[in-house]
């Protein structure tokens, strides 16, 4: 792997969990929004290995000759969906978004969730910038080589 190809993946995470956070943050600002569905980010690997064919590849090359495998693939963002849940109904008659019954349906964002996924979301983009940091130090490294 090269160090473009590096820098790549580095990239590509940062984008992708840049734009986690940023559906976390509109999930958490709509939390006492009436009738708001959770917005859910689907981020998927970009490597078109399976696991069981790395698996098999371990088996074959890394208990034999003793190396390991790498990884070429990235992150990246497949859509958002809407979580399904239901928010609880709650009695406002004269509300603009009551329905017949007089009952509108509250926001099914769960902060401690959402919280916790921000979490996630910041770490996995700290590892991201951490990989484009060593890729240019790394760069770096080899242009004051071969001056």
């Amino acid at each position: 792997m090269g160090i473009l190809s590096a820098m790549n993946i580095g990239s590509d995470g940062l984008k992708v969990h840049g734009m986690r956070l940023d559906i976390n943050s509109r999930n958490i600002a709509n939390l006492d929004t009436p009738n708001y569905v959770r917005k859910i980010p689907l981020v998927v690997s970009t490597e078109r290995n399976s696991f069981l064919s790395v698996m098999n590849q371990m088996k074959e090359t890394t208990f034999g000759a003793g190396t390991l495998p790498y990884s070429t693939g990235s992150v990246a963002m497949a859509g958002i969906v809407e979580d399904p849940t239901l928010g609880d109904k709650i009695y406002k008659p004269g509300h603009p978004d009551a329905d017949e019954n007089g009952y509108i349906r509250a926001s099914n964002v769960d902060p401690l969730v959402e919280i916790t996924d921000a979490i996630l979301a910041q770490r996995a983009y700290e590892a991201s910038l951490a990989i484009m940091t060593m890729s240019k130090s790394m760069a770096d490294r080899a242009t004051a080589i071969g001056s």
